[in-house]
């Protein structure tokens, strides 16, 4: 008998394009002669809320349930019914004449994020700028909604999350499993109704979740509660980036009260055994990074050799079955580099499998995903490229490794123009010096938009200690390179870094601000430093002056670490000075800005010149003459 899976990414994941996990293993099971079918149940249950008879039963049930926050969005919900569905379509279609209609006043209503809306944003000359005003006030219109839901109906509900409050740091499954006992929300009543449905239309032997982030795991473990409830005979899989990271030390059986097996890392090996083994095939040890239950006791299975499907004999990730046309575009934030996270469509793919440099002390380079670093060819990979592009009929790609490798990046860029493949892209980078002038100007030739890569603390003694092979003046000259050829940059930025002081964390704000004011970065977001169990600072947190304080490990999920850090600063305090001051570079405002202004107390100076980086970029021009 032929198996039949079902791949389902539960929500919520990004909403502008489709998350990669089920498209990559569809292709290699179909290439074993396995029938998939994929459903992306975070897009369809999203525009299956958002339409104007879903709204009315939101408001029904914020009504029985006597919850009355954001009351001017309930006075106008005629009106909110009434644009819904308006609204969606055009944040799918994007068409110039309902761009024209949803700006006409009085169409939408405006609550309490279009009351507040930047009147001083200066929109592109012509139907451009008619379409990106359109889609930001549609956005708006949407996340008005969004918080109605999340205050009235869903305190679970966001829009790229679900429950990941419950599923963040859970040490112990306690209260994952009493909210599982909990009647569904409607939210979830709806989800359970479109899986419900999948399941009936596809009649599969294995469901199998992806659980990337925490923001997942809660709508997977009540999708696969009701599989189960519903649908005894059929088996339930989860695998994916927060099994990969926090169920390393897996104990706790409940959580197999409403799965049969748990995968680690790359999941194309446990996969097939877990079909070869659902078919009889082979017997239950022959299984590979896999978590079973065996007499009630969760059991690791791992049968060494495990079989490994190196990432240059993969196939190309299969979009086929997703709906293409129900992903929505959001504008929320108009900086051009920040948006692409929300807007357009991109196909998601790797260049590199892991991480070429593997060395930053914050990063799980213990782990398979970063650690086990395999490579291809560029010839490969635009025979890919063309692949998806056919399928998807999208020619905007994502991506998306941990740091793209600058020798595969000219490669590539070299095969792209002479194969005169056209596309746009933009990936993950490490800021080295191999990024030369030249380097980045093919980049651009090939197609290549834009880049993102970590800064971190803008401290050369901190990025020493990070093991991050950059300093200050390397990152200046390279992301100058890659602006002088119209790549924008997003850069991520990381405060309250073990023994950080507040000096550094002023000094590295400084550097932010003049990295942006000579535009050598357009987007950046600031990241508080966290511990994670798998990193070399997890590891031995007395190596780096910190002392780890917990949370006890319960049986569940293990990865995020309290820490205190007796040498360093009071780093939580400088957030929202921190991200004030970074909401102003990214509009292009606040350059002149004192630093103390930003900030609600007193704050050291800068010891750093106000020529830094323009003396970096002098320095560099010397060294070319």
């Amino acid at each position: 008998m032929q198996s039949k899976i079902l791949f389902i990414t539960p929500p919520f994941t990004q909403l502008n394009t489709a998350y990669p996990a089920s498209a990559y293993l569809k292709g290699f099971m179909e290439g074993h002669d396995i029938a998939v079918q994929q459903c992306d149940l975070s897009i369809e249950l999203f525009t299956a809320i958002f339409t104007g008879d879903f709204l009315r039963a939101v408001f029904q049930e914020a009504q029985d349930l006597k919850h009355y926050d954001y009351p001017e969005v309930r006075k106008m919900k005629t009106l909110y019914i009434a644009r819904v569905d308006v609204v969606i379509g055009f944040l799918q279609k994007q068409d110039l004449a309902t761009a024209h209609k949803i700006l006409e006043p009085n169409f939408l209503p405006v609550g309490h994020r279009l009351s507040k809306v930047n009147t001083d944003i200066k929109w592109a000359a012509g139907d451009i700028g008619i379409i990106d005003k359109a889609k930001h006030y549609g956005t708006l219109f949407i996340e008005e909604i969004g918080d109605f839901i999340h205050a009235n109906v869903d305190e679970f509900f966001a829009f790229t999350k679900y429950a990941e409050q419950i599923g963040t740091s859970a040490s112990s499954f306690n209260e994952i499993d009493e909210f599982l006992s909990f009647q569904p929300t409607l939210i979830e009543e709806k989800m359970l109704d479109i899986l419900i449905e999948k399941i009936k239309e596809e009649q599969p032997l294995l469901v199998c979740f992806t659980i990337p982030f925490p923001g997942n795991l809660f709508a997977a473990l009540r999708c696969a509660q009701f599989t189960k409830q519903f649908f005894p005979d059929i088996h339930v899989a989860f695998g994916g980036g927060y099994c990969n990271t926090e169920l390393r030390s897996l104990t706790d059986s409940r959580i197999f009260e409403f799965v049969d097996f748990i995968s680690l890392d790359d999941g194309e090996g446990p996969l097939l055994k877990i079909v070869n083994y659902l078919e009889g095939k082979v017997g239950v040890d022959e299984l590979e990074r896999t978590y079973v239950l065996e007499n009630t006791q969760v059991v690791y299975k791992n049968k060494i050799p495990n079989t490994i499907y190196h990432h240059r004999n993969l196939p190309a990730p299969d979009y086929s079955g997703l709906p293409f046309h129900k992903y929505v575009s959001f504008l929320d934030v108009v900086n051009p580099m920040h948006r692409m996270w929300t807007d357009a469509r991109w196909n998601k793919m790797t260049i590199s499998h892991g991480c070429y440099w593997k060395q930053c002390s914050f990063c799980d380079v213990s782990l398979d995903y970063i650690g086990n670093y395999q490579n291809t060819t560029a010839e490969d990979l635009v025979d890919k490229i063309e692949k998806i592009v056919s399928d998807t009929g999208i020619t905007g790609f994502h991506f998306v490794d941990e740091a793209a490798p600058p020798k595969m990046l000219r490669a590539l860029s070299l095969a792209l123009i002479e194969r005169n493949v056209k596309i746009t892209w933009w990936t993950n980078i490490r800021f080295e010096k191999t990024f030369s002038f030249e380097l980045c100007e093919l980049m651009a030739k090939s197609g290549c938009i834009a880049v993102t890569g970590g800064l971190e603390v803008a401290s050369d003694r901190l990025l020493a200690k990070m093991k991050k092979g950059v300093d200050i003046a390397q990152v200046t000259r390279v992301t100058h390179n890659f602006s002088e050829n119209n790549i924008m940059v997003h850069a991520y930025l990381m405060y309250g870094f073990p023994t950080e002081t507040e000096q550094e964390t002023i000094d590295s704000l400084e550097v932010v601000r003049q990295l942006f004011e000579r535009n050598c970065i357009q987007s950046a977001f600031w990241h508080l430093f966290t511990t994670t169990v798998h990193s070399p600072i997890g590891k031995n947190p007395e190596d780096f002056g910190i002392i780890v304080t917990g949370p006890e490990f319960e049986g569940f999920a293990q990865n995020d670490l309290w820490h205190e850090d007796p040498q360093g600063a009071d780093h939580p305090k400088y957030t929202k000075g921190l991200n004030l001051a970074l909401h102003n570079y990214l509009n292009g405002t606040g350059f002149a800005e004192p630093l103390q202004n930003w900030f609600e107390f007193p704050v050291t100076a800068s010891a750093h010149p106000a020529d830094l980086i323009e003396s970096f970029l002098l320095e560099a021009v010397g060294s070319t003459l």
